[in-house]
């Protein structure tokens, strides 16, 4: 599969502490038949569902990588209470101190979660306010339940008895453990290491590995690079050298892959960009992922060799190749790519321009640049990376 690294991954990672994680162990779940068919929406590499509370439509992203959040706005609209505050640390180690608070209710479909724990964040900050999120559906929650996801058809359903799900061929079957807030993160070895993989829905990339993962010695072609490719729940985490690699082999429970392309970072994930070419069931109960393939793409990779964010409405490189004499450089703001204007946009224009990229579909680029007060252009050109 070609993956275009023009853009950050979005990633949404929580840990909490352990008062935290007995919070989330409270609340249950009705049904009111035996399997629940869940509308699901797959826009931009991630999944959300719509979320009736109190007879108000809700946008909840599906985030088996983090626990049960509301929005601030969500808290305030309900005039919910406050049970305790707590440190929460996202997935590039920002930390912040969160209101823990219970939602007595909330429907997805024809599933109706009560007692709710969840804590409250700021959703309109960064990134996340294109994605105009109210809430997090998070692993605590969706532990309760079989869930059957495929995201080509845009379908959840949902069980609370596994037989109700024909799985006898998918093969393949991967064992997790259940970590933090319910969390499933797979066990592998990568590069002769040992290696977890939190198995993550609100991750939009493929395949991510901790930096100490890296061994030079034992890969045979790599990209480095330098910056910021990451964003978590608290914003972007500090620009740093990072590679891109091919490793020549990856077993995931029981079959191995061969050829798979990781970024490492600070963050140790596995996402929906490998995840959209399988039907999966998610089985808290035996600590099981069971997988069916539904389409089959070659993992590769076309990129410009840079990235961008937008910070206060303006587009700045934030992440480039290293050695690949790309002529961007971290800090430079993007007047213009292929003459469409990115210097004088507001809000809504800007998470517009953030989500429909407008070098998506191009092979060939015009950029300029504002550097030290002047005005640079360049021309790039897409290129197909780490191939064999």
């Amino acid at each position: 599969m070609r993956k275009t690294l023009f853009s950050i991954f979005l990633v949404f990672t929580i840990t909490l502490s352990g008062q935290g994680r007995k919070f989330f162990e409270s609340g249950e779940v009705q049904m009111k038949n035996a399997v629940e068919k869940i509308n699901l929406t797959y826009a931009n590499d991630l999944p959300f569902v719509e979320v009736s509370i109190n007879g108000k439509m809700y946008n909840f992203l599906l985030d088996t990588g983090a626990p049960t959040v509301i929005s601030t706005q969500v808290y305030k609209e309900l005039n919910l209470k406050k049970k305790y505050e707590g440190k929460v640390k996202d997935s590039q180690k920002n930390k912040q101190n969160q209101i823990f608070t219970e939602l007595p209710e909330m429907i997805i479909d024809q599933v109706i979660f009560k007692n709710i724990g969840a804590i409250v964040m700021d959703l309109s900050v960064s990134e996340l306010g294109c994605f105009k999120v109210d809430g997090i559906i998070g692993a605590n929650q969706m532990s309760k339940l079989f869930w059957r996801i495929n995201y080509s058809e845009n379908l959840i359903e949902a069980t609370t008895d596994l037989s109700q799900f024909d799985y006898k061929d998918y093969d393949l079957v991967i064992p997790f453990e259940s970590k933090a807030q319910k969390t499933p993160v797979i066990e592998t070895r990568i590069l002769d290491k040992k290696v977890e993989l939190t198995f993550d829905t609100g991750f939009s990339g493929r395949m991510k590995v901790f930096d100490t993962t890296y061994n030079a010695k034992k890969v045979k072609k790599a990209i480095k690079t330098f910056g910021t490719n990451a964003v978590g729940a608290y914003g972007a985490g500090k620009p740093a050298v990072s590679y891109i690699f091919r490793t020549d082999k990856i077993a995931l429970g029981n079959k191995e892959f061969v050829n798979e392309i990781i970024q490492t970072g600070n963050s140790s994930l596995i996402g929906n960009d490998f995840f959209k070419n399988y039907m999966f069931i998610l089985d808290w109960e035996h600590s099981k992922i069971y997988m069916k393939q539904i389409q089959e793409k070659y993992s590769e990779m076309e990129s410009f060799g840079f990235g961008y964010r937008f910070i206060d409405t303006k587009p700045v490189v934030t992440y480039v190749f290293q050695e690949e004499k790309i002529p961007l450089k971290i800090g430079d703001s993007i007047v213009s790519i292929n003459n469409v204007d990115l210097d004088h946009l507001d809000k809504v224009s800007s998470c517009y321009y953030f989500i429909n990229r407008v070098e998506r579909n191009n092979k060939i680029i015009d950029v300029a640049v504002r550097r030290d007060s002047k005005i640079i252009s360049f021309k790039l050109e897409k290129k197909l990376y780490l191939q064999d």
